[in-house]
């Protein structure tokens, strides 16, 4: 190939701008293209061409979008955050157009977008999985914290999809005093509360409940190759401020066997977190974690290596295993983001672009 690789990331997480940096320190030149709905997004900033995108399309016509912003800027690879799934379902269409995607076939991206079949196909397979149950009412919810608590433990809730911590509530049967006022907000909330918003609800609720599990937490990186092999893995494990790499086979085993069951190709993240002192896969993500380029302290480059991998070449997947020792603390920096004029030109470009689609 003459000439840069072209790369674009569409609407991904600010932590992305250190993506981008390894990306750059690839032994290749590479053009990066980033695009987001914020102008304020410091990675538009930092790519070498950023733009606004046009929001609130379906996922049908986010694809045709896409498809058009590939071809008219000659992308070779294209990493989708946004719409993975109805791009991956068109990855054909892409390739058409002369650009590869960094992203797991569609089987696998959609059984992981709920975490209710993502935790059922798992447990189906023989993974370790913490206890869960998929309520819709109040007393559907009230007989999994029973059983929760029965076993020990404190119930917990979540939206049975949804990225990240976003919904994440402890349930607590403390009931409201002023106390709750003072020092910082929490994660819990009032059992009692959640059952009157249930029962005041016109339709069903659509939760996850499971025990409050135990840290350390270990957040897994993995390549996979694109017939679903897995090619390298490290974790990540935080206690409070402390970072630290791990390769124990109690946490690498069992994601080898989760991304080669459902062909989680290229970049992934798997999460654990303990119950009763055992490893349990907290959550699956089928796009890179924002966490993924502290991994080039133990001398790996994923998002470089996923590239290759897209273009049909053969890289080295080999890490520095003298440094995994390494400890380690994550910091605010300072970002530029873009002057505010380019960020209103872009906007108009956008709302044109959004009325052709």
């Amino acid at each position: 190939m003459s000439g840069p690789v072209r790369v674009w990331l569409n609407r991904t997480y600010a932590e992305n701008v250190f993506f981008i940096d390894l990306l750059r320190a690839a032994p290749r030149p590479v053009e990066i293209h980033a695009t987001h709905v914020d102008p304020d997004s410091p990675v538009l900033a930092a790519a070498d061409f950023g733009s606004l995108e046009p929001d609130g399309l379906s996922p049908e016509a986010y694809v045709e979008f896409a498809l058009e912003f590939c071809a008219r800027n000659s992308i070779d690879v294209f990493l989708p955050r946004l719409g993975q799934l109805a791009i991956s379902l068109r990855r054909r269409d892409f390739e058409a157009v002369g650009t590869a995607l960094v992203c797991p076939p569609a089987p696998a991206i959609a059984v992981f977008e709920s975490k209710v079949d993502g935790y059922a196909a798992m447990a189906a397979a023989g993974l370790p999985v913490p206890l869960w149950r998929h309520v819709r009412t109040g007393d559907e919810l009230l007989a999994a914290v029973e059983e929760i608590e029965e076993d020990g433990s404190t119930a917990c809730l979540k939206p049975a999809s949804g990225a990240g911590g976003e919904g994440f509530r402890v349930l607590t049967r403390e009931p409201f005093s002023l106390r709750r006022l003072s020092g910082f907000p929490d994660a819990s909330v009032q059992l009692d509360l959640v059952l009157q918003a249930l029962e005041r609800s016109p339709e069903p609720a659509d939760l996850l409940v499971m025990p409050l599990l135990e840290g350390p937490e270990v957040s897994v990186d993995c390549l996979t190759s694109p017939d679903g092999r897995l090619l390298a893995a490290v974790g990540r494990a935080k206690t409070r401020r402390r970072r630290t790499f791990t390769t124990d086979p109690r946490y690498l085993e069992p994601t080898r066997r989760l991304v080669e069951t459902f062909e989680v190709s290229y970049l992934s993240n798997v999460q654990y977190r303990h119950h009763h002192g055992r490893p349990v896969v907290l959550d699956v993500n089928t796009r890179p974690s924002g966490g993924l380029h502290q991994l080039r302290l133990c001398g790996l480059n994923l998002p470089w290596t996923a590239v290759q991998l897209a273009l049909g070449e053969t890289p080295a997947t080999a890490f520095a295993a003298d440094l995994l020792d390494t400890e380690y603390t994550l910091v605010s920096g300072i970002q530029p983001l873009l002057p505010r004029r380019r960020a209103h030109d872009w906007q108009l470009g956008a709302t044109a672009a959004a009325a052709a689609v």
